[in-house]
């Protein structure tokens, strides 16, 4: 996401495919695999996730080989299995990044500083995307009360 001077920060997110909630993030000035690790480390920290939890991510340079690659036997999340020729693959995280860019800045502006960017993202993902926020992938209903609903009614 653009900076007022010229620079950039980048953000890596985690979101729960079922309810759209992001679940983790992680926002730097750099983009290195640990922006990825610290994203997904939040993510698992919070969800405490059952043993064969599945995971998409992206096949870019920023991206670990462990997540992006074959599925490993060891314990923990699992790559998804789908190949890079599945142009859908990664069609929920693009959505969502156009979302956000979009409602954080509007008509093309900047942040006027890296912490402008953390406070105004923090407060949109863990504030109204999650909370508030309504879906049309989800009925218009927003991932709070989608979560709320599978609580209340499980299948």
């Amino acid at each position: 996401m653009p900076l007022v001077d010229g620079r950039w920060c980048y953000l890596a997110t985690w979101r729960d495919a079922y309810s759209r909630r992001v679940v983790g993030w992680h926002l730097a000035a750099q983009m290195p695999t640990e922006l990825v690790l610290l994203a997904l480390e939040q993510a698992l920290t919070l969800r405490q996730p059952a043993p064969g939890l599945i995971i998409h991510a992206d096949r870019s340079s920023s991206t670990p080989a462990p997540l992006a690659g074959p599925v490993s036997p060891k314990p923990g999340p699992r790559p998804a299995s789908a190949g890079p020729e599945n142009s859908y693959d990664n069609a929920q995280a693009e959505s969502g990044w156009s979302t956000l860019k979009t409602e954080l800045l509007p008509h093309c502006t900047a942040f006027d500083s890296l912490e402008e960017a953390r406070l105004k993202v923090a407060h949109n993902l863990d504030t109204y995307f999650n909370l508030d926020r309504r879906h049309s992938a989800l009925g218009y209903h927003s991932p709070h009360q989608i979560e709320h609903n599978l609580k209340s009614n499980p299948p």
